[in-house]
């Protein structure tokens, strides 16, 4: 019997193609990884209302890790041992007020499914960020409308002032929050409780599972992936991730639009090849 591994997979940049979507190899390959006995599991930055649509196109049962590990949690197991880890709520305010000193784009606030947003600005993220949601996002001033803990606060730059910001948020605020740069297309920078990453999720669900860290396959492609692909057995960056990544990495595999995945776990797990035709 073939040993059971769990594969962590990113999102943007990672499992989905350019034209985010999962491509019909991919598909057949998680498929036939599953068909095999693997676990497969998303480890994403996406809040769960827009990374539903692909967990349930993999047909999924498992476990996924959203917010870059804020929140951690089952979608078809209420009673499982879930976890929420937000931010103070004075914090929040802190980085909305440094927000506005420096010079942003927008500014949002998530409380798992409520979304506040700084600035109706009609911009392709404030779109993104509205998807799925139950109730209206809430416009206007954060400081003001804020009133919970948030489990995210996300913050769209002016690309020449990204690292000014970054710089600023580790001088603050190091021991209490962690931030990640997102990939495109949506150049965001996400910030996060400290010490919640996507390790501590796929760390998590490889505990459920019983699954040793030496059979945890963590693809990536950014930042917000560093302490998973780390922290995995098997770390695997993209081709088309950044550099920093790559070098931490254990393998490298093609690109994102290159069905990446794909191809590494066809080999790696050696699966069977007729299940993977691709239609010409």
């Amino acid at each position: 019997m073939k040993q059971q591994h769990l594969i962590a997979l990113d999102l943007d940049g990672t499992l989905l193609n350019d034209n985010k979507v999962i491509s019909e190899r991919t598909l057949k390959t998680i498929e036939a990884a599953k068909q095999e006995g693997h676990i497969v599991a998303i480890a994403t930055g996406r809040p769960y209302r827009v990374s539903k649509q692909f967990y349930h196109q993999m047909a999924l049962d498992t476990p996924i890790v959203n917010m870059n590990g804020a929140l951690i949690h089952h979608p078809k197991q209420a009673n499982w041992d879930h976890m929420h880890s937000p931010l103070p709520k004075d914090v929040a305010h802190d980085i909305v007020e440094t927000c506005y000193n420096v010079g942003v784009q927008n500014i949002l606030a998530e409380i798992m499914d409520e979304v506040y947003i700084e600035y109706d600005n009609q911009h392709d993220i404030t779109h993104f960020f509205q998807a799925g949601l139950e109730q209206p996002a809430t416009f206007g001033k954060i400081q003001e409308n804020l009133a919970k803990d948030p489990s995210s606060v996300l913050i769209h730059p002016f690309d020449d002032r990204v690292d000014q910001i970054r710089q600023t948020l580790t001088e603050r605020h190091a021991t209490i929050v962690d931030h990640r740069k997102w990939g495109a297309p949506f150049h965001v920078i996400e910030v996060i409780r400290s010490n919640m990453h996507k390790a501590v999720g796929v760390q998590k669900i490889a505990q459920e599972y019983g699954i040793p860290k030496d059979r945890i396959i963590a693809f990536g492609d950014e930042d917000n992936d560093f302490e998973m692909i780390d922290y995995a057995g098997v770390g695997v960056a993209m081709g088309n991730g950044i550099d920093e990544l790559k070098s931490m990495a254990n393998e490298i595999t093609t690109t994102n639009h290159d069905d990446g995945v794909a191809q590494f776990l066809e080999e790696y797990l050696s699966l069977p090849k007729s299940i993977l035709t691709k239609k010409v």
